[in-house]
């Protein structure tokens, strides 16, 4: 089963087998992960087996995987109700965890700025490019640097992603490493600027720019900008 978050733009590869899990069931869940993550390589991909029993010994071998590759195991159980009726419930054994796009450590695939331009449009890659520059007035030293799955920030040959940038087609959306505060939400809700989700996880707030910002909107993600750096600096 291939299961869609469109709001979060997450892929779920999902492997479903009758029984306990075994060599082959592993397998296949990788091998649809890696072929959906290459048709779609700008969307965040997750790999889900879901059987009747993970046994301890292929809870192991998931395990090794985790955190190169985002796994997901379930275990779920039919009970009987009565009646013919039927229930399924389902255990999270294993969620996945990952490094994230935002962290020091670069992961995926290096690409460059044509990867980028031939995956979104001119009028985004220009938006972006706009909004480097507004990190520019506070941290001048910072270039782009291209990923497979984002576009991040680097000083000199170190990643410094306080922020990072995912162009599509209609829109761009960014990364920004802040904690959720009531002043955060206000301050973005009063501009009208979309607010993709907040990742508790990496602590950062997903925002969708498009272009034609207003001066007041500009005004917002500098001030953003400015404090994500500070605290990353700091």
């Amino acid at each position: 089963m291939l299961l869609i978050d469109d709001d979060n733009d997450v892929r779920y590869e999902v492997e479903i087998q009758l029984g306990a899990t075994n060599e082959s069931h592993i397998i296949r869940t990788l091998e649809y992960w890696d072929i959906e993550k290459r048709r779609y390589p700008h969307s965040e991909h997750v790999a889900v087996i879901v059987a009747e029993d993970i046994t301890t010994r292929f809870f192991n071998v998931i395990s090794l995987f985790n955190g190169f590759i985002p796994i997901v195991a379930l275990r779920v159980a039919a009970i009987d109700l009565g009646d013919n009726n039927v229930t399924l419930m389902f255990t999270k054994v294993l969620d996945h965890q990952v490094r994230a796009a935002g962290e020091d450590e670069e992961s995926g695939i290096v690409a460059d700025r044509e990867y980028w331009e031939k995956a979104s449009r001119p009028e985004m890659m220009a938006l972006m490019d706009d909004l480097l520059s507004l990190i520019h007035e506070t941290d001048p030293s910072v270039g782009l640097n291209y990923n497979q799955q984002y576009v991040g920030l680097m000083t000199e040959s170190r990643a410094t992603n306080y922020v990072t940038f995912v162009p599509k087609k209609n829109q761009v959306n960014v990364a920004i490493k802040l904690p959720q505060t009531d002043t955060h939400d206000s301050e973005i809700e009063e501009t009208g600027l979309k607010v993709n989700r907040y990742d508790k996880r990496y602590r950062q707030y997903w925002l969708v720019a498009q272009p034609g910002m207003s001066d007041h909107t500009r005004q917002m993600m500098r001030n953003l900008f400015r404090e994500a750096c500070r605290r990353y600096m700091s």
